[in-house]
């Protein structure tokens, strides 16, 4: 998902199959929560001699032994809540692995999508992970409606790739298979998203005044609660949330996909742009992680590892 995103143009195939594999983790329980509240992450250790990256973290985040994160902990499988009401998903599990690289604890902090960068701005967080699409105009700090400076850019260090998916109530499609069919419907999306973004697009070409009705709600759970209602038509998120969505929701029978996914691009870990150290360590653990199995294992845990990347780069997004 993006706060501020330009249109990813690669189009995805469905990757139905990891409907399948996110069934691991169907036993879960999702919350949402938008409420800024601190969330525990796993714990991954205080610094340690023994991390083997350590050294390259900024003296300011060895001592204090935590990287602070800012999250929208309610968009399962990539964060959430589970029936404990820890912080689960495959965002924390990386920063777990992470961590144990670095010698560091990454503190998950809840807070609301579309203020996530600018909580690294007033310095809240350290990062934000957050199922976040690295895109030019994240990057430069551009809105992607005006094409106006908002805000100072960020780096990101990517580790994922994700498309974006529609799904409907099961059984229910309406007739609706692309982006263009959502002509004269109503769409509930989560706000900031590249969902909302690309709804915001495909509304500009509709014709004889059919436009479409965007609902934009806080988290992705308050758009599913509007769908599964009967307040829209559709929803859409990331493939691999609206797959477990799918998957999960009323034990499988709330929801169907619809379509392809489309607007492939990378999720990258957001940082400021004079924090370059921090960015680089990150960088080398993300490519550790890599280089042992560790990642793919966590993506297979959580079903994503169609989107694995081949290793971890500085502004990959378009």
């Amino acid at each position: 998902m993006t706060a501020s995103s330009t249109r990813r143009a690669t189009a995805m195939r469905s990757r139905i199959a990891a409907v399948g594999a996110v069934a691991v983790a169907g036993t879960l329980v999702l919350t949402g929560c938008g409420d800024q509240t601190k969330s525990n992450s796993n714990p991954s250790g205080s610094a340690s001699a023994a991390a083997p990256l350590a050294d390259k973290l900024p003296a300011s985040i060895r001592q204090a032994g935590v990287v602070k994160v800012g999250s929208d902990i309610a968009y399962a499988p990539v964060e959430f809540k589970d029936g404990s009401g820890k912080t689960a998903g495959l965002d924390p599990d990386l920063a777990d692995a992470m961590g144990k690289q670095l010698g560091v604890r990454f503190q998950f902090e809840n807070g609301t999508f579309d203020a996530l960068l600018t909580g690294i701005r007033s310095k809240r967080y350290d990062i934000a992970m957050s199922a976040m699409t690295d895109n030019k105009s994240r990057q430069d700090g551009v809105d992607p409606d005006t094409g106006k400076k908002v805000g100072e850019g960020v780096d990101f260090v990517d580790y994922l790739t994700a498309g974006v998916s529609i799904y409907t109530r099961k059984g229910d499609t309406g007739g609706i298979a692309t982006w263009s069919d959502l002509c004269g419907k109503k769409l509930a999306v989560e706000r900031g998203t590249v969902s909302e973004d690309l709804a915001k697009s495909e509304t500009k070409k509709c014709t004889g005044g059919k436009k479409i009705t965007i609902e934009a709600f806080d988290d992705d759970q308050q758009a599913q609660t509007r769908l599964r209602s009967g307040g829209a038509d559709a929803a859409s998120s990331d493939f691999p949330v609206a797959a477990y969505a799918v998957k999960t929701s009323g034990g499988g029978k709330d929801f169907q996909l619809v379509g392809d996914q489309v607007e492939a691009a990378p999720y990258g870990i957001a940082i400021s742009k004079e924090n370059t150290q921090l960015r680089d360590a990150l960088q080398a653990a993300v490519n550790a992680l890599i280089k042992s199995g560790e990642y793919q294992k966590i993506l297979t845990k959580w079903g994503a590892e169609d989107g694995a990347a081949k290793e971890s780069v500085i502004n990959g997004g378009k």
